[in-house]
């Protein structure tokens, strides 16, 4: 119960990755607020944490601006008092050619990956660095780190988050905030599942030979969440079946 007496909002929290977390976090005992768009999926991962013992509530959100961010932090403080955790999950990963990409979604891809993330930070950190402690924790992904046809958008994104979390860890660090990301390598989601077989054959490339489970890469998130990662700030953990290496 290394988390108890905390309080967690998880972004993207009722599918994949983002469920997998707060699921996790709710285990070591932090209180956990989840938000998504789907109120069923929301309340369905609510449930499931309470029937195990946890603390857990979901909130509806939209996040595609700077008030939709801020009204999140605000609803968050509002149901638990606080936000000491925050993990900024929430994302799209649309892939395909430049020359295909429209305005309409290259607006909506930096819309969640980049500025929801930004001003939920610009809301929840400075009231961390007041309290002496904190902790934010972005989702990343490895094609944030090297070229890949058909993922100049979506790699981008995430790559403005990975310099984003550096930058915060100096900003908000000396306060007690601690700033990281961990950058996820092909992981079995629904959301990856029309993937079909490009996502085996993506993951064959590293050396684990295989995707990541959404459990896999939120023991990485929890770690960092945690304590035992109080000595780390601004790193990008890569949990990728090794393909940092390759």
């Amino acid at each position: 119960m290394e988390l108890q007496e905390t309080v967690a909002l998880v972004t993207g929290g009722t599918s994949g990755i983002g469920r997998a977390t707060a699921v996790a976090l709710a285990e070591r005992g932090a209180h956990v607020v989840i938000s998504g768009r789907d109120v069923s999926r929301g309340d369905e991962v609510v449930r499931e944490i309470r029937a195990a013992g946890g603390r857990a509530d979901f909130l509806a959100a939209d996040l595609r601006d700077e008030a939709s961010a801020r009204s999140l932090a605000a609803r968050a403080r509002a149901v638990a008092g606080r936000v000491d955790i925050l993990v900024n999950n929430a994302g799209v990963y649309p892939f395909g050619p430049t020359e295909q990409t429209d305005e309409q979604t290259f607006d909506a891809v930096y819309s969640l990956n980049v500025k929801a993330p930004y001003f939920l930070v610009a809301e929840l950190a400075p009231e961390m660095a007041k309290r002496g402690h904190g902790v934010v924790v972005n989702v990343t992904t490895m094609v944030a780190e090297f070229g890949a046809p058909g993922f100049a958008l979506y790699g981008s994104s995430k790559a403005a988050l990975v310099l984003l979390t550096k930058a915060w860890a100096a900003e908000y660090g000396p306060q007690g905030v601690r700033v990281n990301a961990v950058s996820p390598g092909p992981t079995r989601t629904g959301g990856t599942a029309t993937m079909g077989d490009a996502l085996d054959q993506l993951a064959a490339q590293a050396p684990a030979g295989r995707p990541g489970s959404a459990e896999e890469i939120a023991e990485a998130i929890a770690y960092l969440a945690s304590d035992r990662a109080s000595f780390v700030h601004g790193a990008v953990l890569p949990v990728d079946g090794g393909r940092v290496a390759v």
